[in-house]
């Protein structure tokens, strides 16, 4: 077994002695649990979750799906960047959330503008898909369509080789289709690509990188 268990262990004894849960010696990755706890996984505005170590090949079609909770305004939600240009970028700015998409020839962007600057950033589970075809990208936030038009009809793929990073990414990791630089904080879950055929469903607790992120332990409430 190579991975941690996704749980709360307490209550622990080794012969009859009750061990000290509030001051350990050495803590890595491990948060306190929760009395109200839902699905998901939270972020605590200080990292990111970094998948696919060999690098994840957008091309020419993915369709992005994830739910989010937040009380921010502001963070990353998804990059996957190459050494040029070519890079796909989500996030929230503003109250905003922003799909971005450079197939070579330049940076595209669907917007989803809420009525309210807090009312995607209100605490409660929000559904976004984001769908790039080839030069078409598309943004839909709780069942709402946002397309946006491509003047690069002719630049059709995102030759992309670099990890996705979700919530966040290292300082020094350079994201071509993110404008903040601020780590997401709140809960994600249900993050799926899919190509074609092929689906994936990302758990976070096999991140080869994980900072600030707690797999399958989301607060009931923003605590």
């Amino acid at each position: 077994v190579s991975h941690s268990i996704p749980a709360c262990i307490g209550s622990m004894e080794i012969n009859d002695k009750q061990l000290d849960n509030e001051t350990p010696v050495s803590i890595f990755a491990v948060n306190k649990c929760y009395e109200i706890v839902q699905e998901g996984t939270f972020f605590d505005g200080s990292g990111f979750a970094a998948l696919v170590r060999e690098g994840y090949k957008v091309r020419s079609d993915v369709n992005i799906t994830l739910e989010f909770r937040t009380t921010a305004v502001h963070g990353v939600l998804l990059g996957v960047s190459s050494a040029k240009v070519d890079a796909i970028g989500l996030e929230i700015v503003h109250g905003k959330v922003l799909f971005h998409v450079n197939n070579g020839a330049g940076r595209i962007t669907a917007t989803y503008e809420p009525r309210g600057t807090k009312s995607l950033c209100d605490g409660k589970w929000h559904k976004l898909q984001a769908n790039k075809s080839k030069h078409r990208i598309s943004l839909i936030i709780d069942g709402n369509l946002v397309h946006t038009d491509n003047p690069y009809i002719q630049s059709t793929s995102a030759d992309t080789n670099n990890p996705i990073y979700v919530g966040g990414y290292p300082a020094d990791v350079k994201q071509n289709c993110l404008t903040s630089k601020s780590s997401f904080r709140g809960c994600l879950r249900n993050l799926v690509l899919t190509k074609g055929q092929h689906t994936e469903l990302f758990d976070f607790s096999r991140a080869f990188d994980l900072r600030g992120v707690f797999p399958h332990s989301c607060p009931g409430a923003e605590h």
